[in-house]
């Protein structure tokens, strides 16, 4: 392999934006990190795969490679395009494709993502995305592991992109099952929590939404690069991209359960908050029940008429008892009931 230090090639390259190359003939990596104008050297061999990895272009930058390779004019309109939804487009020479990485913020419970556009062609993969935060360097060490499967070609380096999102997927997913349990938790903790629970719950369940936006739609996209009419895949390839599809499938069940289960939580604590305010309501009542007793008797003595017993000791005495054994006699009977 010739000793290239992999990086960005812009400043001898056609297009304006930063750009990663790489190249494997015959199934082993012989370079990277050369200058774009020099891929066009090489797709005459056969033997010969180039990836080429574009960072956030312009419209006028893919124009430049669809002279090269081809590229249908509405898939580089796509590929600029903020907010595709994810697709597998057929065109005459190439697939094009556009998924989503994902990852959550675990204190805000916010959903992250970022677009990332492919085109698929016979000796070429070009990968374009809007920003820097789907991390390429991971995907590329993922090609490296895998580097036996680098005979497969473009159908290599596709499953290991892939794979990276699908994977990103399902940890985002289990990131929100651990804070949904942790959501639950709060739920009966014996320090009330409301406000708390009902923004987190919130929070979670948009971020589940949008989850399922990018998530679900990965299922037709496996399902139509898998297509056999397709050609894009060998035999022994397709056995990998049955098993992203199952992680496809795991994490979609597994993003509609937790939609249901934050929904369940939500429902509980507003639940929850009725039971402790009837609960609250009833302990008031019995109080100004008991607290009516003396106040009526004392109300009743105050008045400016005689009375039994009026400015005697014993009239005094009299009142007194009578108002705590009533009011005793309403606090054991609401204890026994369990108001109080």
């Amino acid at each position: 392999m010739i000793d290239i230090e992999p990086g960005r090639a812009c400043a001898q390259t056609p297009t304006r934006c930063d750009a990663r190359t790489r190249l494997y003939r015959d199934g082993v990596l012989e370079s990277e990190g050369f200058p774009v104008e020099q891929i066009s050297d090489h797709l005459g061999d056969d033997r010969v795969v180039v990836w080429l990895d574009l960072l956030d272009p312009e419209l006028d930058d893919l124009v430049v490679l669809s002279e090269e390779f081809g590229l249908h004019p509405l898939a580089l309109e796509d590929a600029v395009h903020d907010h595709q939804r994810p697709k597998v487009d057929r065109y005459g020479t190439h697939l094009f494709l556009t998924s989503y990485g994902a990852w959550l913020d675990t204190d805000s419970a916010e959903l992250q993502t970022t677009e990332v556009a492919a085109f698929v062609l016979p000796q070429a993969l070009i990968t374009v995305r809007k920003d820097d935060r789907l991390r390429i360097e991971k995907v590329m060490q993922r090609w490296d592991d895998n580097s036996d499967l680098a005979k497969h070609g473009v159908a290599f380096l596709l499953h290991g992109l892939l794979d990276f999102i699908v994977d990103g997927h399902f940890e985002t997913v289990q990131l929100l099952d651990d804070a949904i349990e942790d959501l639950e938790d709060q739920l009966f903790s014996d320090e009330p929590q409301g406000k708390e629970v009902q923004r987190r719950s919130y929070e979670l369940r948009k971020s589940l939404v949008l989850t399922r936006r990018v998530v679900m739609p990965m299922r037709e996209v496996l399902n139509t690069v898998m297509r056999r009419d397709l050609h894009v895949l060998d035999e022994e390839m397709l056995h990998y991209f049955h098993d992203v599809y199952d992680h496809v499938l795991r994490a979609t069940e597994w993003t509609e359960s937790l939609r249901d289960l934050v929904t369940t939580v939500l429902d509980t604590h507003l639940t929850m908050q009725g039971n402790r305010l009837n609960e609250i309501m009833r302990r008031l009542t019995a109080w100004a029940a008991i607290i009516a007793i003396p106040t009526a008797i004392t109300g009743f003595y105050g008045q400016n008429v005689p009375y039994p017993g009026f400015e005697q000791w014993w009239g005094f005495l009299c009142s007194l008892a009578l108002m705590v054994g009533v009011a005793g006699g309403l606090f054991l009977g609401f204890r026994r009931k369990g108001w109080l």
